[in-house]
Formats: C-alpha cells, sequence, structure tokens
C-alpha cells in the first residue's frame, strides 16, 4: 500500500546568470537590517561578498556582518549569530555559502526568537519546538547538502561530541531514500534515478572544467532536489548512513560528504541479501546500465563496486577511515549514540553490533 503524505515547499527560487540582481528586493521584502552569515571567506576571493555588498548598499539596507561558519557548523557560531540577530534587531538573514552556513543560519533565525539556548531545538532531550524563526534568503556557493530548499540543518556541539539534525552528498542523500523496500511510487524511483545518473555524468566533468556552465547547473539544481522533500514520498523509513555519519563527524570533524562516501558503499555490501537484493538490481541496471540478464547478486555486487569505483577513483575521495584520521577508539560510543541505544529501522534494520562491523569494514581499502 502507498502511503499518503502532504508536499509543501514555500521556496522562491532564482536560478541562473545574474540573478543577484533580485537580491536587494528580496531582503527588502523582511526589512531593511540584514546579517550576512558566511564561512572562511572563499566569498571575498571569488568576488561574491563586494557584488552582496553592492546589491544591499544599492537597496537601503543597513548590512551586519557574522563570518567564521565552521564546515561541520558549531552550536558556538549559532548562539553568536542568535545573539547579534537580538542585539542589532535583525529582520532578515542572508545565508552565503554552501549547506553549511545555511545549516547554522536556519537555527540562528530561530533562536533570535527565544531566550532559551539554540542547542535546546537540537538537544535529544528536550527537543523544544520550532515555533517561530526569522526570514532568511540564501545565496548558494556549493551543490551538496540542499539545505537551500528543505527544512533541515544540522549542528556539532563540540562539548558533548553531539552532532544533531532538525527536521541534514547529493547521492547520500538519495541513497537514503531510494534503498527502500517499501512500495511507493513508481515515478519517483525514476526520478531519484534521474538524479542519480545526472550527478554521475557532470561531476567528473565539473571536477575537469571548473566553469563549466551546464555541470555546475545540473549539479546545484540536481542537489536541491535530492532532499527538498519530494522524492520521499510516502516512505516512512528511517535513514541509515546520515546517523552513523553524523557520529563520526562529531568525534572527528570529516567533511560530512567525504563521511558518507567512504561508509555509503561499506553499508550497502553489508545490507545485501536476498530480501534485499531487488533494490540492488534495480538501482544497477537502472543507472548504471548492468545486464539485466545476469544473476541478481552478481548484478547487485557490480552494481556496489561501480559506485565504490566512482567515489573512489574518478572522483578521487579517500576510501578508509585512518586516511582521514579515525581509529577504533570510539567506534562503540559512536555506534550506540547512531542508532539511540536500540534499532535504527532503516534499509535492513541495524543494532549498535551492525553498525560497529560497518565502521570495521571501513578500515581497509
Amino acid at each position: 500500500m502507498i502511503n499518503d503524505f502532504i508536499y509543501d515547499i514555500p521556496v522562491r527560487i532564482y536560478f541562473g546568470r545574474d540573478q543577484l540582481k533580485h537580491l536587494g528586493a528580496e531582503l527588502k521584502k523582511y526589512g531593511t537590517r540584514v546579517l550576512m552569515t558566511y564561512g572562511g571567506g572563499s566569498i571575498k576571493k571569488m568576488g561574491l561578498y563586494d557584488r552582496v555588498v553592492k546589491e544591499t548598499k544599492e537597496a537601503g539596507l543597513e548590512l551586519f556582518e557574522l563570518s567564521g561558519i565552521e564546515p561541520n557548523p558549531r552550536i558556538d557560531s549559532v548562539r553568536k549569530g542568535a545573539k547579534m540577530c537580538k542585539e542589532h534587531h535583525i529582520d532578515v538573514l542572508l545565508a552565503v555559502g554552501g549547506g553549511s552556513t545555511i545549516d547554522a543560519t536556519k537555527i540562528m533565525a530561530a533562536g533570535a526568537c527565544v531566550d532559551h539556548d539554540p542547542w535546546d531545538f537540537l538537544d535529544l532531550s528536550k527537543r523544544v519546538p520550532i515555533e517561530r524563526a526569522l526570514p532568511i534568503v540564501s545565496i548558494l556557493t556549493l551543490s551538496a547538502t540542499g539545505s537551500e530548499m528543505d527544512t533541515a540543518a544540522v549542528i556539532s556541539n563540540p562539548e558533548t561530541n553531539d552532532k544533531i539534525g532538525r527536521l541534514d552528498d547529493i547521492l547520500s542523500h538519495l541513497f537514503e531514500v531510494y534503498f527502500n523496500m517499501d512500495q511507493d511510487l513508481y515515478m519517483l524511483d525514476c526520478f531519484m534515478e534521474g538524479l542519480m545518473k545526472t550527478v554521475i555524468r557532470y561531476t567528473p566533468i565539473a571536477m575537469r572544467e571548473p566553469d563549466n556552465y551546464e555541470a555546475r547547473a545540473n549539479l546545484m539544481w540536481a542537489s536541491s532536489w535530492a532532499i527538498n522533500g519530494f522524492v520521499n514520498g510516502g516512505k516512512r523509513k528511517a535513514w541509515s548512513c546520515h546517523p552513523m555519519e553524523h557520529e563520526l563527524s562529531a568525534f572527528y570533524d570529516i567533511t560530512h560528504g567525504l563521511g558518507l562516501a567512504i561508509l555509503t558503499p561499506r553499508w550497502m555490501e553489508y545490507c545485501l541479501d536476498e530480501t534485499t537484493v531487488s533494490k540492488y538490481v534495480q538501482f544497477g541496471t537502472n543507472v548504471f546500465g548492468i545486464d539485466p540478464t545476469l544473476p541478481p547478486m552478481d548484478i547487485a555486487r557490480q552494481a556496489i563496486d561501480k559506485l565504490s569505483d566512482f567515489l573512489f577513483n574518478t572522483l578521487q575521495l579517500k576510501r578508509t577511515f585512518p586516511e582521514v584520521g579515525i581509529d577504533r577508539t570510539h567506534f562503540g560510543v559512536m555506534a550506540k549514540k547512531a542508532v539511540s541505544g536500540g534499532t535504527l529501522p532503516g534499509f535492513k534494520p541495524l543494532q549498535q553490533a551492525d553498525v560497529e562491523r560497518i565502521f570495521e569494514m571501513c578500515m581497509t581499502a
């Protein structure tokens, strides 16, 4: 039976060349006092910072700045932003950057409207509801997390070694939904397969030709649609790789996408059995063009191999935990937190021991 669902995404997208000309008018809809958030300064090197300042000044807006948002955004940056919003009576926040900057800005926007610590929105022991937030406008500089077009945000707290999401690359977001044995709309699987093929086709081009507009545009739009809720349909299964990776980057502060790349093929290998093989066959034949007349298990293993080849050879990503500084020290505690002390009811239900085995698989090539 296909589950019912509600899909609501009130986001206006300006997509294409020279869309920054709309920035001032969009910001002005919400007021005149703007807090711009960004990361380590790459927006200044690329000239984007100067353009943003120009557009806001020409629109008669007062601009405040918060820089230094971390790649794994930390709660201290969120607290600082929420405090600035209150002190300067900010009307609207402008996030300029990738998913980390946008994620942090979302929680700042909510934190600006309450008296309690913004971490209370994320703390699993409190989980204070978000009832109000300042408006957010974003300028996306990185195609990965889809944060520009969804309701999610993931924040790290180094004090507690927690990395928690509030509802969090392109391929990982699709895999978490696609690898699911629930019956759902056929067209959604086709849509996800099309997005996967887009990523596999255009990522190598973007790496070879950084200025290739067609490749960048396709990847940016694919990243937005990978996690804006559309592909979820009526699926109810929990995500698997993201909870595991959040523990890795909470303890070791590695890049989220890199952690997912190392984990995903091993998770797929671990979950493969006679009850799940049909999904691997669908993936392998429709996305990688594997011969559908081969035995199902052969197709499944070839699909995992082809994905690994794409991640570790084509994209040249690190393929093992030791290569990114992860050892076995925290496997037990990370696995326990990933399953919340019980069972992670994903594509294939995982308990602490299962997650520890997957972590162990990531220790060698």
